[in-house]
């Protein structure tokens, strides 16, 4: 008896669909790409419980006649290309024909569609990918209904997360294929409710400033370059300007939202030697070339690409992007001058030991002649960035006094004490991306355990009404951004939200490097971090302290 088998057409749209359709976000990614290759300009997307229930994308691009309408449910249908040269030329947002059929074996769904200057329009209709009904309707553009996702495989549905989380996805998905789209307008309805309207831009900054808002465009630098077949404009990091997560960074090929470890390794290596560990660049690169040097028949979703040569675009973004980076930390940061005074140094001060006296070498910009001394017992030794030394009993301790302030405020916020938490005299309006603003709002009395009141303002902006004393001059919209990234990245076993949410705030709040601390301020540091239940670790396990016994001292100087 034979053993293998023709797949019935039914099953294999199913598994096509396994492919495309991941999640409601995927039927809104291949309806909006499909709308802008149809020359629409107004996209508007509206979604019912997370898109679980309906999917509806409308726009006023050139729609289709009647016999094109009946053929877009078939499989490998498509109008995007038409030999096997165009597939190695793509110039369109999709090209497989394998979405429409894909998304309408797995859903109900119904579109309507119609030529500018051919009335009347068609409406089809079509369960689990087969057509029920067709009719005559009045329509312009293309506007196309998915109720019921997975509604026929069941394994499918029950893996969809919740309302909130799947709407999260659809937002991620809009956000993109509006950067990518700037001069074209999105409108985002949830619930029947406009959450979303970013009409059309004149260039990616516009767009970017709609999404995030003035604070955010203005901690970016741009960097614009044309050679070697490629084109970049880029929105990246400014001075220190670094997140805790990665949750800010985008790339665009040919205006297709798309991940690529190269491309996001070139940033990374162009930040090399100005990125803090554990520290990530915001980055919005648009990237363009010729199209036979990128294929993107990579993935069934389009999310990746293969370039022609990847080591050549890796020299270009990094390249390009360190050279600005580059000219612009020359033109914004004056020199540094050593100044001994603030680090708990005075000049021509002697340390005794064993009645000798030991001279340091001048450092920084001192004078070559001068002997910096300095005289026991002197409470720390400011060693540079965030490090310190300390004499201690039997032998001497390294404190690195960030990650020791972490490890204090991160105990406070938890216990909520020594917060100090004060309205502000002016309230600060901060904006989000959609998607941070909808996860703040919906978490805000979390973040009024940890001391701060913030309001919906509307518009994706929040009004911040009262801080913690120790977050009093940290970036704000820098703070929630990540507050925002933890809620959504969700949480390792053994932690609670409350923990990660925490140990972000502490890091943003806790002295930085060009910080130099005085004497009484390291000596309640160290108070304080020793009543805290871990004073070893900060929040991410990094040791905030390292101590060198006598003996320790010894073997490293090979003394017996």
């Amino acid at each position: 008896m034979p053993q293998i088998a023709i797949l019935p057409v039914e099953l294999r749209n199913k598994i096509a669909a396994g492919e495309v359709v991941e999640r409601p976000a995927s039927v809104v990614k291949e309806l909006i790409e499909n709308s802008i290759d149809a020359g629409g300009t107004d996209i508007k997307v509206e979604v019912l419980r997370g898109g679980k229930g309906l999917i509806k994308v409308t726009d006023n691009g050139r729609g289709m006649d009647r016999e094109d309408a009946l053929l877009c449910f078939e499989r490998h249908a498509t109008s995007k290309l038409r030999n096997e040269d165009d597939l190695f030329n793509i110039k369109t947002m999709g090209f497989r024909g394998e979405a429409l059929p894909s998304i309408a074996s797995v859903s109900r769904i119904r579109l309507m569609t119609g030529l500018k200057n051919s009335l009347p329009g068609i409406s089809l209709e079509a369960e689990g990918g087969k057509v029920t009904e067709t009719r005559d309707a009045p329509s312009l553009g293309t506007a196309i209904e998915v109720r019921d996702l997975f509604f026929n495989t069941p394994a499918r549905k029950k893996f969809l997360k919740s309302d909130s989380t799947e709407l999260f996805h659809i937002i991620d998905i809009v956000t993109k294929e509006a950067l990518s789209q700037w001069e074209k307008s999105f409108r985002l309805f949830t619930e029947k409710q406009e959450t979303m309207n970013l009409p059309g831009a004149s260039e990616p900054r516009e767009r970017i400033l709609q999404i995030y808002g003035l604070e955010f465009v203005e901690g970016l630098s741009e960097v614009v370059a044309d050679s070697q077949g490629f084109k970049m404009k880029a929105f990246v990091t400014r001075g220190d300007n670094f997140r805790n997560s990665k949750t800010h960074q985008f790339i665009f090929i040919n205006r297709r939202p798309v991940k690529d470890q190269a491309v996001s390794h070139a940033v990374y290596k162009a930040y090399e030697g100005i990125l803090p560990q554990d520290k990530h660049p915001v980055f919005f690169l648009f990237l363009d070339t010729d199209p036979k040097k990128v294929d993107f028949n990579v993935h069934p979703t389009k999310r990746e690409v293969r370039f022609e040569n990847k080591e050549e675009i890796h020299r270009f973004v990094s390249n390009n992007i360190r050279e600005s980076i580059r000219k612009e930390r020359a033109h914004s940061i004056a020199p540094f001058t050593w100044a001994p005074e603030r680090a708990g140094f005075e000049h021509n001060a002697v340390l005794s030991s064993s009645d000798h006296a030991v001279t340091i070498p001048a450092m920084g910009h001192v004078s070559e002649s001068r002997e910096l001394r300095y005289q026991a017992p002197l409470p720390f030794i400011y060693l540079g960035d965030t490090f310190l030394a300390t004499a201690s009993t039997g032998g001497l301790t390294l404190i690195d006094h960030h990650a020791a302030h972490e490890r204090i405020l991160y105990e406070n916020f938890l216990r909520g004490i020594n917060l100090n938490s004060h309205q502000l005299l002016f309230p600060k309006q901060v904006k989000l991306s959609h998607k941070e603003y909808r996860v703040i709002v919906e978490n805000k009395g979390m973040l009024h355990e940890l001391g701060i009141e913030a309001d919906d303002f509307g518009h994706d902006t929040l009004m911040v009404r009262s801080l913690p004393d120790a977050l009093e001059a940290s970036d704000m919209r820098g703070v929630l951004s990540d507050v925002a990234a933890s809620m959504l990245e969700g949480i390792l076993p053994g932690k609670s939200l409350k923990e990660k949410i925490a140990a972000r705030i502490a890091c943003h709040s806790s002295v930085r490097g060009k910080e130099i601390l005085t004497q009484e301020s390291l000596q309640r540091l160290l108070s304080d971090l020793e009543q805290t239940e871990n004073p070893d670790q900060c929040p991410h396990g990094r040791p905030t302290r390292l101590f060198f016994s006598l003996d320790d001292l010894k073997k490293m100087f090979k003394r017996k």
